[in-house]
């Protein structure tokens, strides 16, 4: 009899850490959203491209700002189903159809203008 419970515990306790090991956990689906942009095409953005350059190289923006036109993100997001999120943003700014700064990651390339700075000097 005593055999017989080591032997019902040692297999429940064996079922219960299988549960822990992902083995009948819940599936989760990878959620991808925005611009998926190639590091090169990202490294050809220079400061003086026009809008069409931009468009050409990186495709349409993700967001463009109804009141700020002059400013275009690209924003990526990628979340594994179990594992770390990746997040990336490229921001391109315009003065007069004209790339005056590029920021990638918070990495900022070029000069930025007065009026793309303060669109109402």
């Amino acid at each position: 009899m005593r055999k017989i419970s080591i032997l019902i515990t040692v297999l429940l306790i064996s079922a219960l850490s299988g549960c822990s090991s992902g083995l009948f956990s819940v599936h989760r689906i990878d959620v991808q959203q925005g611009n998926a942009l190639a590091q090169e095409s990202v490294r050809k953005l220079e400061v003086g491209m026009d809008q069409e350059q931009v468009r050409y190289l990186l495709g349409n923006p993700l967001v463009t700002g109804m009141f700020r036109p002059e400013r275009w993100d690209y924003v990526y997001y990628f979340k594994p189903g179990n594992g770390d999120t990746d997040e990336h943003r490229v921001t391109v700014f315009f003065n007069n159809g004209q790339v005056v700064r590029i920021e990638n990651d918070g990495t900022t390339t070029g000069q930025l203008a007065s009026s793309v700075d303060n669109p109402n000097s």
